[in-house]
């Protein structure tokens, strides 16, 4: 097959081993940068364009797609489904797990756990948005931000008030949520490819730090998933339509919360906590689901 990976930097972890993996099974794989890319959607046979070079030939592409550029990525990835090339994360399943709004809204009505949530526009009286996730100590969370950066833990009322007035001066979006402190600083992270769970690692803060995000010092070892943690991850990618994702839960005197669903999930920290070869993984589910006669115009909506 010959692969395309949508990432901005060929030396990034993740990216190297996706290399490594799928030319070690014998594929044509080439790295590609979104932002290098540019589209022609007037004509009848829409095509990407890549440095001079039109794209042609590919029979699957993997999105690697930071934060920062999801809308540019978004619409490179919708001119591939155009253009009938299989793409393990689609595009629509892509935004609904960035947009983290709208991922608590559509777990939500899953049934799945949460922890207790609050978002608002334009709050006049900050301490009704306190109240609704039960009081301090609570998480803030900017709507935009990635591993573990934009997060504030407010312990009291008043530092609550304060984040919340100065997330509001900066006009920035965010979400208030409640914490939960039996977690005792840890999560777990889930990597789910198609409906299974190929790893898990529970990541625990450093003293002193509430975020368990290995970026941010965190460190990881090896745990064993309940039937019911299992259970919430799965059908958490699944609400996502992601066929990879690495979800993350939080142990809560209630079961399982989901606390985000991530569709382009690193693979250095769970690799080499777990010893799978998860890149490897995901070449074969891509074998499997991208076989020519799987291809179709996809994702036009």
């Amino acid at each position: 097959m010959k692969i395309a990976i949508l990432s901005r930097n060929r030396r990034l972890y993740s990216t190297r081993r996706l290399v490594e993996a799928g030319t070690r099974r014998g594929h044509e794989v080439h790295v590609i940068d979104i932002l290098k890319c540019y589209m022609d959607i007037t004509s009848s046979s829409p095509a990407i364009w890549y440095m001079g070079s039109k794209l042609e030939g590919f029979d699957a592409v993997i999105p690697r797609i930071g934060a920062s550029v999801t809308h540019y990525g978004l619409a490179v990835i919708r001119q591939f489904e155009m253009m009938g090339v299989y793409c393990l994360t689609e595009s629509v399943a892509l935004g609904r797990s960035r947009d983290k709004l709208r991922a608590l809204q559509l777990l939500s009505r899953k049934g799945l756990g949460l922890p207790k949530t609050s978002f608002a526009y334009n709050v006049h009286d900050t301490r009704e948005l306190i109240k609704l996730v039960g009081g301090t100590p609570l998480v803030l969370k900017l709507c935009e931000g990635t591993q573990g950066r934009g997060i504030v833990l407010a312990e009291t009322p008043k530092a609550a008030e304060s984040v919340i007035e100065a997330f509001r001066e900066l006009r920035a979006e965010f979400l208030v949520q409640e914490f939960i402190k039996e977690a005792g600083g840890s999560d777990i992270r889930c990597l789910v490819i198609g409906n299974k769970i190929v790893a898990s690692m529970q990541r625990t803060a450093q003293e002193g730090e509430f975020r368990s995000n290995l970026h941010r010092g965190g460190s990881a070892s090896v745990t064993r998933l309940s039937p019911e943690e299992r259970r919430t991850a799965i059908k958490a990618a699944s609400t996502m339509g992601l066929h990879v994702a690495g979800v993350d839960l939080l142990r809560s005197h209630r079961g399982p919360l989901v606390m985000e669903v991530n569709s382009s999930p690193g693979l250095e920290g769970i690799e080499g906590t777990t010893g799978k070869d998860i890149a490897d993984a995901i070449i074969a589910f891509t074998e499997e689901h991208a076989r020519p006669n799987n291809n179709r115009t996809r994702g036009q909506g």
